[in-house]
């Protein structure tokens, strides 16, 4: 059920995107009085799931969801029609429009969709406003995997900053120093105020790491695995791990630490549920572990920010929030270019962008994934890449500057490259997706 709910928040959410992408490409289209042939939500390569033509457009949906496209009469697209362009251009057509009506066609689509994450990210603080623990209240400071150990992070930390930078939310840490490139993370540790610096490979390993900082928190249970050793024993949520082999377990990375090489092994926990203390032996399992999850939820222990905004606040607050996630994902981009950090092994097709969507329907986190996924979809589709809506507008404004309009021959064959290209990044990414799961 898990995989389904996230599934179709990505189905729905992806339908929205190309839909309105596409809208965009299709409204310009229309406002300069070129035909388009065809609007289709996904590929509708061989056959359609459904198709009707009204007025001299044909609407459909494809049944290959990798997509979607409008067919504009005149132009070198991915569907290749060349026939077309073997006869007289006609004044309906996209290579009979001015150049700066083909550009406005082109990028319609782009302007679409980063437009769309900015009303998204002004609704979503109007209609939820925004709830976060800051780092200044996490009592306890933060836990680390071994990611986070290799930064010279230790568990009881209390981030500062970051290259000078204070440190408002803990989740931005590791962001912070991936974006940034930060070298300097100043941390309290034991009263002390201690300067870090960040080892050259700091970047490669956080973008390996799904969750190197987190808060530090005691461990309470909040669900069981069916059939699994806990279960068994009688253990329950909400029962708070307090000791194991009686030593004393204040924090949930204490308990990993205490159970880490302790595989089928039988255990003494000391449990605390309500004001009785309880005593469970249980046996691990050949993973070392007992089949629990942590309550991972850091309002339990620690007082959040709650900030409100009446409609005209949301606007700015929107728009401050769309420009800033453009501005990271731009940073994260670049870094795929360069080979000491690896950031291409992370990249990551339909499987990994599904797997963002929480596990139960939230409107709040659909719709900022939403924005999200738009403002992605909107910068990789202005690279200037053939093919992408940013090679059409390479053309378009090397027409503008020199004066002259690059061959049919020449669009069609870069066309296909620009298609190669694509279908290798998209294979690319989803065989990472698929090693990945063998990885696990």
């Amino acid at each position: 059920m898990e995989i389904l709910i996230k599934a179709g928040q990505l189905l729905l959410s992806l339908s929205i995107l190309i839909v309105l992408h596409e809208m965009g490409h299709f409204a310009f289209a229309k406002l300069f009085k070129t035909r388009v042939e065809k609007f289709y939500l996904f590929f509708d390569a061989g056959f359609a799931l459904f198709r009707k033509k009204i007025g001299e457009t044909e609407y459909g949906i494809g049944w290959l969801p990798l997509g979607g496209y409008v067919k504009i009469s005149g132009m070198i697209d991915e569907s290749m029609d060349k026939e077309q362009l073997k006869q007289p251009p006609q004044p309906w057509e996209f290579r009979s429009k001015k150049t700066w009506q083909r550009l406005l066609i082109m990028l319609g689509g782009v302007l679409v969709n980063f437009i769309l994450a900015l009303v998204i990210y002004i609704l979503v603080l109007y209609t939820w406003g925004e709830k976060y623990v800051p780092m200044k209240n996490l009592t306890y400071g933060i836990m680390v995997d071994s990611t986070g150990q290799k930064l010279g992070l230790e568990n009881g930390d209390k981030v500062l900053s970051v290259d000078g930078k204070e440190v408002v939310r803990w989740e931005a840490i590791p962001h912070d120093i991936v974006v940034d490139e930060a070298k300097i993370v100043t941390v309290e540790r034991n009263g002390k105020i201690v300067d870090l610096q960040m080892p050259d490979d700091a970047i490669k390993n956080l973008l390996h790491s799904e969750f190197p900082i987190l808060p530090r928190f005691p461990f309470v249970i909040y669900q069981l695995v069916e059939n699994s050793p806990a279960e068994k024993a009688g253990l329950k949520p909400d029962d708070r791990i307090i000791s194991v082999d009686g030593q004393s377990v204040n924090f949930y990375d204490e308990y990993l630490s205490h159970v880490k090489n302790k595989k089928r092994t039988d255990i003494d926990l000391g449990i605390l549920r309500g004001k009785d203390t309880l005593a469970f032996d249980i046996k691990t399992d050949s993973l070392g572990k007992i089949g629990v999850y942590a309550n991972l939820d850091e309002t339990r222990w620690f007082t959040p920010v709650e900030v409100h905004y009446t409609f005209f606040e949301s606007i700015p607050a929107g728009i401050k929030k769309g420009f800033g996630t453009t501005r990271s994902y731009l940073k994260q981009l670049k870094l795929l270019f360069k080979p000491k950090v690896k950031a291409y092994e992370s990249l990551g097709g339909f499987i990994k962008i599904g797997s963002i969507f929480p596990s139960q329907w939230d409107w709040q986190s659909f719709w900022n994934l939403t924005a999200f996924l738009s403002i992605i979809l909107a910068i990789m589709n202005i690279l200037p890449i053939p093919a992408l809506d940013g090679g059409h507008v390479l053309f378009l404004l090397y027409e503008m500057i020199t004066g002259r309009k690059p061959g049919d021959k020449f669009l069609e064959y870069a066309q296909i490259v620009g298609m190669v290209i694509l279908f290798s990044l998209l294979i690319y990414a989803n065989m990472n997706d698929i090693i990945g799961l063998f990885n696990k």
